[in-house]
């Protein structure tokens, strides 16, 4: 319990001051930092032509799309043509059609699940120049969407996409995840390029150690919520995630950009708000304007009500977990064997159950995918809070994943309390009309639409059923967990399902390239759609969106939501495995 005390006393005590230097960047004001990168930027943009006009909310998204198209082709390639490239000690093949597809999609949408071993499935280039690669790409692609959502939404201009890929690839991907990598270094994790090691145990027996640059896509996995590892058994193997510090480095790493993503957000709204005041009142009298007492409370008051609901959310699925590892498991208590550390079974014994309920939701909350233990043999409801949590998909999430699509929550809930009382619903000073609501309910229906779709398509069909190992409510929620886990680009499994076939490698890509880039058009589109309408003047009749009333309702409507979506499907799969364990 102290070192989830601790890792979360890290995460609130980092997260403010890296979201201020987040919001720095984003708006391109000064930091510490720019005597040393703004040379490399401006070496950056010349050598590729950037010229850093501000682009429309189409002209932003066609330039992601482009981008990362481009990206999907060379890296595709480099997989199928593998075996002939350098950097292969090992002599590892060309990876198969469909799995490559599967694999380059997984990468560039910043999901980074896996069908295969990442050991024995890739060659060093392919792990270097395609997967590390693609961790830098995908999530400074998700990051550069954010600050264009939140820029249009604070009533600033959306910017420019490749200079935003730029800044936050130089300013925080590169420099902090070498920092991280060092750590891991220091703690015992490999980094590189010599072949697998031959050696001899205790037992006098031969045994082949996977070696290669690990340490450096550790760093950067973790950092840009990519999840995926370089070993098959991913942070559970003492390589990746050798000790208790490491693994509390970890998950301050797949926590600390996320959040500081909603105090970016908190801060440009306060600050537009009071240049906004200041530049009116430069035009009328020349007299300061003080800023008004609840303009600016931590990261502004809007900001600090979506992380206050993200947080209760977060608290809520912990304490669950938690609790349900704890417990144990009835059966094997049948058998006489003590459960007074709760259910080990896929645990390991250096993080313990607490460590390990908490790198759970951790890890799918903040969307990243990385495991420290198999969730195929979570209990039934601790294996069920992670699999909310992507379907929630706003529970802080990935870069900035989760700020976009709590926003729609809060839209939505904006809406609904408008119709109650018979007003014409508003958001930032903004009037939420058809076109927003159609647009925000795309994006809120892609998501279920996705998981329980396929979901129905794998169960009815041969194909689909031949990759279910466990039979009954544990075989649909395998299923379940895989389609969510594609739907919202997190890439972790329950890895009893037999994956790597055509049918799972084509029909999970699918799900994460529709899951990926179909939300993030539609929400630049509803950021585009707001700042271009004029702004409306608060009124007695207003709704607040900045007090703790507001946090509460859009925490129900969050759950109200999920329950009448989800509800049954999870009822079919843990909640029914649960009820024949214990009852």
């Amino acid at each position: 319990m102290l070192q989830i005390i601790l890792t979360l006393a890290i995460f609130l005590i980092l997260v403010i001051p890296m979201g201020k230097y987040m919001y720095h960047i984003a708006t391109e004001q000064k930091t510490f930092a720019d005597k040393v990168f703004n040379p490399v930027d401006h070496l950056l943009y010349k050598i590729c032509g950037i010229q850093g006009e501000n682009m429309g909310w189409k002209k932003y998204a066609l330039s992601l799309l482009t981008a990362n198209a481009v990206m999907v082709f060379i890296g595709y390639l480099v997989l199928r043509i593998q075996h002939l490239l350098f950097l292969n000690p090992n002599g590892i093949d060309g990876m198969e059609s469909t799995l490559s597809f599967n694999t380059i999609i997984s990468f560039i949408t910043n999901t980074n699940l896996q069908h295969y071993s990442g050991e024995s499935g890739l060659t060093y280039v392919s792990q270097m120049c395609v997967i590390i690669f693609m961790m830098f790409t995908s999530a400074a692609s998700g990051y550069a969407a954010c600050m264009a959502f939140c820029r249009g939404l604070a009533g600033r201009k959306l910017g420019n996409f490749y200079r935003d890929m730029v800044r936050i690839t130089t300013r925080i991907l590169i420099p902090v995840s070498f920092i991280v990598a060092l750590i891991l270094v220091s703690q015992g994790t490999p980094q590189t390029l010599g072949g697998n090691l031959t050696i001899h145990t205790i037992e006098g027996k031969l045994q082949d150690l996977a070696m290669g640059p690990v340490a450096a896509l550790e760093a950067v996995k973790h950092l840009g919520t990519n999840g995926g590892g370089f070993f098959g058994a991913n942070s559970t193997t003492p390589f990746e995630n050798p000790t208790v510090i490491s693994n509390i480095v970890e998950m301050i790493s797949m926590m600390i950009l996320p959040g500081a993503c909603v105090v970016t957000f908190g801060n440009m709204l306060a600050d537009r708000r009071r240049e906004k005041k200041a530049e009116a009142a430069k035009n009328t009298m020349p007299v300061a304007v003080p800023t008004e007492r609840h303009s600016r409370i931590w990261m502004g008051r809007q900001g600090a009500v979506v992380f206050g609901a993200m947080a209760i959310i977060f608290a809520v699925g912990l304490t669950l977990c938690y609790h349900s590892e704890m417990a144990g498991n009835p059966v094997i208590s049948d058998m006489g064997i003590d459960q007074s550390m709760g259910s080990m079974e896929g645990k390991e014994v250096r993080f313990g159950t607490a460590q390990s309920a908490l790198f759970t939701t951790v890890t799918t909350s903040f969307t990243t995918g990385t495991v420290n233990n198999m969730h195929d043999t979570l209990t039934p409801l601790g294996g069920m809070v992670p699999m909310l949590h992507m379907m929630l998909n706003c529970v802080f999430g990935g870069k900035g994943v989760g700020l976009m699509n709590m926003i729609m929550y809060v839209i939505l809930a904006v809406f609904i309390c408008g119709l109650m009382v018979g007003r014409t619903p508003e958001y930032l000073g903004k009037k939420i009309e058809g076109k927003e609501m159609k647009l925000v309910a795309v994006v809120i229906l892609i998501h279920p639409l996705l998981i329980l779709g396929f979901s129905a398509l794998a169960v009815s069909m041969q194909d689909g059923l031949a990759g279910i190992t466990n039979p009954a409510f544990h075989g649909l929620s395998q299923v379940l967990y895989e389609y969510a886990s594609s739907a919202a680009n997190n890439g972790s499994g329950f890895e009893g399902l037999a994956d790597n076939s055509i049918f799972w490698n084509v029909t999970t890509g699918l799900v994460m390239f529709f899951g990926r880039y179909l939300a993030i058009v539609a929400q630049l589109a509803i950021a585009g759609s707001l700042l271009a309408k004029k702004k409306v003047n608060e009124s007695i009749g207003t709704l607040r969106t900045d007090n703790v009333t507001f946090m509460i309702i859009l925490v129900f409507i969050v759950y109200i939501f999920a329950a009448l979506t989800f509800f049954p499907a999870l009822a079919l799969g843990p909640i029914g495995e649960h009820l024949t364990l214990w009852m």
